[in-house]
């Protein structure tokens, strides 16, 4: 602790810390859906009894969109149904309030555009149904009238519904019964008279929660009243949905009749539990569903607290519902209702149909993952805290002295002065620039965290600065809010502030943080926002951010610190440099501005299971960085599993060892030399795929396809793959089945594909693809396997940093398919900077093995870049004999490639073609 902390901070800091040890989150800090009033309210709803009907006389068609009125038969209330159909098969739904009393929150700066439409056209009418032309093939939106309904169908085929379970529920804005104002006008009739319907209002019963709340201490004081929306979707013939992260949960979403819905909800939940559909750090309000045939997407635009809720059913198709509509008998469905506090109803309809469609669509609407340098793909080391420069310095060294690979060494919060973000502490960081210009001597960088929780301390320069221009959020009386959080009282930067962020982006120049270097990056933790006294701990719901509540948008804090976080990093480098953010919240969009990870796991086997699929459903929804910190942070892992953690996070695109103040030191020679050659063979088996996880995040960056992919988005058509989540794919060629059991001795791992081969990439021993594989494995097994039919490129020099073998040559290792091709990419920059996008500085090579002729061609023509390396060896899996192998250059020059043959492993291996990495070239065999 600083020494200018005072006494309460002194005290405050060991109650946290104790606090923060306890063995298992406790869940009554934490609302169920019976203790959310609007989850519980909207819960209480049956299915069939819909009391929404569409006027379909209302209709209006533009250009861009077709809208009409909707009309809630209890109580007069009409809503405006607007549909869009969008470029890229998607269609958007929004939903409204026709006539609201004031305006109701829409989620801003998550579309990266507005999305263009396409028109849409009636294809036909009568008096309770409207068909709609979605352009592609015989793809129809059909409105039904009473009770309303959406069905979208293919020909035959009805691919999704909407309000077909009748749960559509959207609580109007209205005056408090108590208030004794004329209620009328703002309850709706007047709005139905003036649309020439009129009937009956139904009083509306008052209900507990609707304008107030308690949950233990915290007093929510809901100023707006009841306003939460519901919408139900049916997937018919869909047994398999997922997404919707994040939860320490299967990847295959989970039947939630009988429980608590999944709940959206940014919370800091410290040591959370695994199988539970319980709120985390960060929401993205995206389903996928999958079948053989097709897979599709539902993006839920809302940033309030939302629950999900999930069952399955067995449905006749409602044939005799449209004629032109085939029932198909008996099918499985499974119907997804999403439930939301505030807002509106603004869904995107993504209809694939495979899944790199909906990859695709997901990635225009909301942007593709950040293109990280090169370096932060390597190993990172951290703990909270490394206690002084002496101490930075010293496992630096220790790096070195055990031959293990290093690019980023991390800071926690101890390394401020008292908490204060954006400094250091004088007396254990007080040259901070020394250290830095250390770690750059061996092309080494830093991490410091910057969390946007801001010490109330009239002596500190951020808080004086954000508090005189007005930017911190408010309580419900207008006052500066403030809670507690690691400094002690803490005010919150209000970050869906423009002028906000621009400060705060500006307080990353080297001028403005002082003691930071072009080699240090940034940490943004606990912006759920975590607040240590505040309701859940976090803040209180009716806190305000200019005129809208914490209701309204709470779940895009997060979103909006690492926004602006990365942004910074740009600007201090005169937009030249790609940033790196890790945060620990995020949203939808959040892809854009760096990385995140799975939050405070525990050293359990169980958290080092999770990690796949909570990864894996994260990859789905666009956010392809992802990481969990390795060997857990609570507690102390045995060796075992520390070492087993290791061989799982070098194979997962985030690679950070992390651990809690509380927990002995953990560097990886700590564990006896034996332990110390795993856990480096294993970092050195990372850096030596650097070039194809570089790769692969390119062209996350260039098409929003996943890096870290399920298996089933490679084999969507086989049902066998759908529910595994032990194994996964690194990109498209490199299946990975960690060891995640204790003392195991052996794994069976499904190798996908029939007709196709599989290698071990240690062994390079071939096995056929569609089957499950028995394996033997010791403590340096890590089961991996090389697509047959791929290339993959290599460096297999290993160096003490990333930055140490930028010009080092490639290896490149062929795998032959059964029929013997094989194709791949090679992707080379600079590795750091936007010259890759702004001057077409990169080099974007295709290889392809066919007809025992090997080539390299040229993928980007018009680029700009050279390069010193060059390739140093070819290895061909699953060759067959070679007499004499033969290189031909883009000059026409020929010359004998020296090589060997093992006819036992089937591998031909090419000795120094010696040719420029970046140049056209093909290898001939005979």
């Amino acid at each position: 602790m600083a020494p200018s902390i005072d006494r309460m901070g002194r005290v405050l800091m060991v109650l946290l810390v104790l606090w923060f040890s306890v063995e298992a989150v406790d869940r009554g800090n934490f609302k169920t859906c019976e203790q959310s009033a609007f989850c519980k309210r909207q819960r209480e709803l049956k299915p069939g009894q819909s009391p929404y009907r569409a006027l379909l006389d209302t209709l209006e068609l533009s250009d861009s969109r077709i809208t009409l009125q909707l009309i809630n038969d209890n109580n007069k209330v009409r809503l405006l149904l607007e549909l869009y159909r969008l470029q890229g098969n998607m269609t958007r739904v929004k939903i409204n309030e026709l006539k609201p009393l004031r305006p109701r929150y829409e989620v801003q700066d998550v579309l990266v555009t507005d999305p263009p439409t396409k028109p849409m056209m009636v294809v036909s009418q009568d008096k309770n149904s409207v068909v709609l032309s979605l352009g592609a093939d015989e793809q129809r939106l059909i409105v039904s009238a009473q009770p309303f309904r959406l069905d979208i169908v293919d020909g035959p085929e009805v691919l999704l519904s909407l309000n077909s379970r009748g749960l559509l529920a959207f609580e109007h804005l209205r005056l408090r019964k108590d208030t004794k104002q004329d209620t009328e006008g703002a309850g709706g009739s007047e709005n139905a008279e003036d649309a020439g319907d009129k009937g009956e209002k139904i009083e509306e019963e008052e209900k507990p929660g609707m304008w107030e709340e308690t949950f233990k201490t915290h007093s929510d004081s809901k100023p707006n009243g009841p306003t939460s929306i519901s919408l139900d979707f049916s997937f018919p013939a869909v047994e398999h949905v997922y997404g919707i992260p994040e939860h320490a949960d299967t990847l295959k979403l989970k039947n939630t009749d009988g429980s608590d819905p999944y709940r959206l909800y940014n919370l800091d939940v410290f040591q959370y539990e695994l199988h539970n559909p319980m709120a985390l750090y960060g929401s993205v309000p995206v389903l996928i569903s999958h079948n053989a045939r097709r897979t599709m997407g539902v993006f839920w635009l809302n940033a309030a607290e939302t629950w999900v809720d999930i069952s399955s059913s067995t449905v006749t198709v409602f044939g005799e519902k449209l004629d032109f509509v085939q029932s198909s008998g008996e099918v499985p469905q499974t119907d997804v209702r999403w439930i939301s506090e505030s807002g509106i109803i603004d869904v995107f309809i993504m209809l694939g149909p495979t899944p790199s469609d909906v990859f695709t669509q997901y990635a225009s609407l909301t942007g593709t993952q950040a293109f990280p340098p090169l370096s932060t793909l390597g190993y990172h080391q951290c703990r909270w805290n490394y206690n002084d420069q002496e101490d930075v310095k010293a496992v630096d060294q220790g790096f070195d002295e055990h031959d293990i690979p290093l690019d980023f060494i991390w800071l926690d919060i101890e390394h401020t002065d008292g908490k204060r973000y954006f400094t250091w502490d004088p007396q254990n960081f007080p040259q901070p620039k020394e250290m830095l210009q250390g770690l750059m001597e061996k092309r080494r960088k830093m991490v410091t965290i910057v969390d946007p929780h801001i010490k109330v301390d009239s002596g500190y320069r951020i808080h004086n600065e954000i508090r005189s221009k007005n930017l911190y959020v408010k309580s419900k009386d207008g006052a500066d809010y403030e809670g507690w959080c690691w400094p002690g009282n803490a005010g919150y930067p209000d970050f869906t502030n423009p002028e906000m962020r621009a400060w705060w982006a500006s307080q990353f120049a080297y001028d403005q943080y002082k003691g930071s270097m072009e080699n240090l990056y940034t940490w943004n933790d606990m912006n759920e926002p975590s607040v240590f006294n505040g309701p859940e701990v976090t803040m209180h719901k009716d806190a305000l951010f200019g005129s809208w509540e914490n209701r309204d948008l709470h779940n895009l804090y997060g979103l909006y610190v690492h926004m602006a976080t990365a942004e910074g990093l740009i600007q201090r480098s005169g937009g030249t440099e790609r940033p790196f953010v890790l945060s620990r919240a995020f949203f939808a969009g959040s892809q854009r501005y760096g990385a995140i990870w799975t939050g405070d796991n525990a050293a359990e086997w169980g958290h080092l299971k999770m990690s796949i699929p909570m990864c894996l459903s994260l990859g789905l929804v666009g956010i392809s960085f992802c990481g969990a910190d390795v060997g857990g942070f609570f507690k102390h892992p045995s060796t075992e599993l520390l070492v087993r953690w290791y061989q799982a996070g070098a194979y997962q695109p985030f690679f950070r060892s992390h651990a809690h103040l509380d927990t002995p030191r953990r560097e990886p020679w700590l564990f006896g030399p034996e332990n110390t050659a795993l856990i480096r063979e294993v970092i050195q088996q990372r850096y030596r795929l650097l070039p194809y996880w570089y790769q692969l995040f390119y062209n996350a960056y260039r098409t929003g396809q996943p890096v870290m992919r399920a298996l089933w988005v490679e084999y969507p058509e086989d049902p066998a793959t759908f529910a595994i989540e032990n194994e996964y794919l690194i990109g498209k060629d490199l299946l990975v089945h960690p060891v995640t059991d204790e003392g195991a001795k052996s794994i069976t791992a499904y190798l996908p594909g029939k007709g196709e081969v599989w290698y071990d990439v240690h062994t390079l021993q071939k096995h056929e693809g569609a089957q499950s594989l028995h394996i033997p494995v010791t403590m340096s097994s890590i089961p991996v396997f090389q697509r047959g039919g791929s290339i993959i490129s290599r460096k297999d020099r290993i160096r003490r940093s990333s930055s140490c073998m930028d010009n080092d040559p490639y290896t490149l290792y062929v795998a032959l398919s059964a029929q013997a091709t094989a194709e791949g990419e090679l992707y080379i920059d600079d590795f750091h900077t936007f010259n890759f996008e702004k001057e077409k500085q990169f080099i974007h090579r295709q290889l392809l093995f066919s007809d025992n002729v090997l080539s390299s061609s040229n993928l980007a023509p018009d680029s700009k870049f050279t390069t010193a390396a060059w390739i140093e060896k070819v290895i061909i899996i699953g060759a067959t004999h070679t007499s004499s192998v033969s290189l031909k250059t883009a000059d026409g020059a020929e010359s004998a490639v020296e090589f060997d043959f093992d006819s036992k492993a089937s591998v031909l291996t090419l000795h120094k073609p010696g040719i420029n990495a970046g140049a056209d070239w093909t290898v001939t065999l005979q």
